[in-house]
């Protein structure tokens, strides 16, 4: 199966799960999703592979997610996926897709036991250093 990340090159945590996956050898599939959104079915399957649900996937910081009111607790799932299929923004990222499944990998680190052959360790954008679980540091 191919990967997939579902990425904003404006985000560090994007940034540096795109460079993990790379420097374990993975090539995936960019979905840059603000420029190319997932469809309503895709973003249901992503939701159902990752086990969560709408409103844990909901990015507040740098959206119009008080404007639109989304913490109204009376909005049902649907009313929430089809928020975030109008206003991709709302979509919090990267979320990655491998033959392991589909997770929001934030921390960028939780993409380590997606892939087939991670990295011992890696030094991120802002200089910290993340291990894969049992790597010699």
């Amino acid at each position: 199966m191919k990967s997939y990340i579902y990425h904003n090159p404006e985000c560090g945590t994007s940034r540096n799960t795109l460079a993990v996956m790379k420097a374990s050898g993975e090539a995936p599939e960019v979905v840059e999703y603000l420029k190319t959104p997932p469809t309503r079915e895709q973003l249901v399957t992503l939701l159902s592979m990752m086990q969560i649900t709408p409103r844990d996937l909901l990015r507040r910081k740098g959206t119009p997610f008080d404007e639109l009111r989304l913490d109204n607790p009376a909005l049902n799932d649907a009313q929430v996926i089809d928020t975030m299929i109008a206003y991709p923004i709302l979509i919090n990222r990267p979320i990655v897709v491998t033959d392991k499944g589909a997770r929001l990998c934030r921390p960028a680190e939780r993409v380590l036991d997606m892939l087939e052959s991670p990295i011992a360790h890696f030094t991120k954008e802002d200089g910290e250093v993340i291990y894969q679980a049992g790597a010699a540091q």
